[in-house]
C-alpha cells in the first residue's frame, strides 16, 4: 500500500556545488510517494539549470523562483504554501538523506500518531569526512526546547493533517527553531527516532557557524517571536548559554 504524500521543502541559493547530491538522495528514497518543492532565492550560478535538468527527468521535482532575494524563511514558506502532502519534511540544498529516511520516519509517525518527529543525524565536511553523530532525545516538550534547539532541520517532519500548514517566521536565523517552538505550543511533545538517517554538511560559510551570532539571534527569537518580556528573554538566553557551555566543555 502506498503511503501518504510527503512534501520535501528545499530552499536554494547558489547551490550548484551540492544540489545534485541533495536531489539524488531524495530520488533514491525507498519511500517513493514524495514531491520535492525547491524554491530558488535568486541564484546567479547554475543552480536553476541543474534543478530543471532533474525536473525534466522526474515530475515529482518542482521548482519555484522568487523575484527578489528574500532569505531562507521566505523560500521555505513558498514551498510550504505550494505543497500538497500530508507530511512536510525539510532538507536544505547541501544536506543529504540516507535511502530509508522517509520510509522509517513516516512509519514511526504513522504508528505513533505523532505530529512532529525528528531523528539522529551525521555531521560531515568536505566530500565525505565524518565529524560526529548527533543522537536525538526520545521526546521533547516546549520547555525542553527553550534550553536548546535539539531538532536538526534536515531531520524534521510534521503532519499537516494534525497541525495544518505552519510557516516559518521571517527572521534571518533560527527560523527552524522558531517553527518547532510554535508547533510545540499545539502539541505536547515532539518525538525522536534514534536512528542516523541524514547527513548535515558543515560549511565554513554556514550561517550556523558563529555561536555569538546565534546567541544574539536566540535572544531575538525569545524576545520578538516568542514575545517574552525583556527579563524572560534575557534569562532564557542565559539558560541556553549555560546549557551550551556544559554540553561543550
Amino acid at each position: 500500500m502506498i503511503g501518504d504524500l510527503v512534501s520535501i521543502i528545499t530552499p536554494t541559493y547558489n547551490s550548484e556545488k551540492f544540489i545534485t547530491e541533495t536531489i539524488e538522495s531524495v530520488i533514491n528514497q525507498s519511500y517513493t510517494n514524495w514531491e520535492m518543492l525547491i524554491t530558488d532565492d535568486c541564484s546567479n550560478d547554475n543552480t536553476i539549470d541543474i534543478v530543471k535538468f532533474y525536473q525534466s527527468k522526474d515530475s515529482r521535482i518542482k521548482i519555484f523562483q522568487l523575484k527578489n532575494n528574500s532569505g531562507a524563511a521566505i523560500a521555505r514558506n513558498n514551498s510550504i504554501n505550494n505543497s500538497k502532502g500530508r507530511y512536510v519534511a525539510f532538507l536544505d540544498s547541501d544536506d543529504l538523506w540516507f535511502k530509508n529516511k522517509l520510509e522509517l520516519q513516516i512509519e514511526f509517525m504513522r504508528k505513533g500518531g505523532y505530529a512532529l518527529t525528528y531523528t539522529s543525524y551525521e555531521k560531515f565536511k568536505n566530500r565525505d569526512t565524518f565529524i560526529s553523530n548527533i543522537y536525538c532525545l526520545k521526546k521533547l516538550s516546549y520547555n525542553d526546547m527553550l534550553k536548546n534547539n535539539y531538532i536538526g532541520c534536515l531531520t524534521a517532519i510534521y503532519d499537516s493533517k494534525i497541525l495544518g500548514k505552519i510557516m516559518m517566521p521571517n527572521i534571518r536565523r533560527r527560523q527552524d527553531y522558531a517553527l518547532w517552538l510554535n508547533i510545540l505550543k499545539q502539541t505536547d511533545y515532539a518525538y525522536g527516532l534514534d536512528i542516523v538517517l541524514s547527513k548535515y554538511r558543515v560549511l565554513e560559510t554556514s550561517l550556523s557557524k558563529g555561536f555569538i551570532a546565534n546567541l544574539k539571534y536566540t535572544f531575538y527569537l525569545f524576545r520578538d517571536v516568542e514575545k517574552f518580556n525583556l527579563f524572560k528573554a534575557f534569562f532564557s538566553t542565559i539558560k541556553y548559554l549555560i546549557f551550551y557551555l556544559k554540553k561543550n566543555k
